[in-house]
């Protein structure tokens, strides 16, 4: 691929793209087919929300069970725990699923200025899509869908130009901070149905477990988001950390 495909002229074109990128990502669910374009991506959000709740629960010394992948974009995550397990631990679960997005779309902003951290960066969510396909997700949906990001990740770091490594690693990192936000309903409420069953909602168990309302979990959670992902959008496209020659370069290969 030439290394002039998506090339970048200045930091406010890159800026820019960017922008637009966004834009699309919440315009397109109101347009016709819209949300057929965007349910891979909507697929891919679900996986970061509900591996947040699994990992963590992993971490905190539960068993994480299976993941499943909705029809309709949503999932759950299921662990079973220790009855020694404590109230601040099933907390931790609970919010580790919304933050999940957050915390992965910062992680990718803050790699994408480092051009040897690229290809690391999306072989590694590759792997890590691939692997918790094959240990944990338990739907025919994931089986489909995921695989086929994870490869798709795979091309663009084997055969992608510099410059479209790094805006993949930007703008899965903006999808993965909208979703949350996006999400922001689901926060606000105390149970919600899912899979046909009502139950909890993330912030609902950290209430249950932890006291102050819900929607105080709630706001803390979409504050704490948006200071990460603005803090490294801020880092990311901070002059000097865009390279502005990729169109004359010659390619990596």
């Amino acid at each position: 691929m030439s290394s002039s495909t998506l090339a970048i002229h200045s930091r406010e074109e890159h800026i820019r793209y960017l922008a637009l990128a966004a834009g699309a990502l919440l315009v397109l669910p109101f347009v016709p087919f819209g949300n057929f374009v965007l349910y891979p991506f909507m697929i891919l959000s679900t996986w970061f929300h509900e591996m947040g709740h699994g990992l963590t629960a992993v971490t905190m010394g539960f068993d994480f069970e299976r993941l499943v992948l909705l029809p309709d974009g949503s999932g759950f995550a299921q662990y079973s725990f220790p009855e020694s397990a404590g109230r601040f631990s099933h907390a931790v679960v609970a919010a580790s699923g919304p933050m999940g997005p957050a915390m992965v779309g910062s992680a990718l902003i803050l790699a994408s200025p480092h051009e040897k951290l690229w290809r690391p960066a999306l072989y590694t969510l590759a792997a890590v899509i691939g692997v918790s396909t094959v240990i944990w997700v338990r739907s025919l949906l994931g089986w489909i869908v995921l695989p086929g990001i994870a490869l798709l990740l795979v091309l663009i770091a084997t055969r992608g130009s510099p410059t479209l490594e790094r805006f993949t690693l930007q703008f899965l990192g903006l999808q993965a901070a909208l979703s949350m936000f996006q999400q922001w309903d689901y926060l606000m409420v105390e149970s919600a149905v899912i899979a046909g069953r009502e139950q909890l909602s993330d912030t609902g168990a950290i209430e249950a477990y932890l006291l102050l309302p819900h929607w105080l979990w709630a706001g803390l959670i979409i504050g704490l988001a948006a200071l990460m992902i603005g803090a490294s959008l801020r880092y990311a496209l901070s002059e000097g950390r865009i390279p502005t020659d990729w169109q004359t370069r010659i390619p990596r290969r």
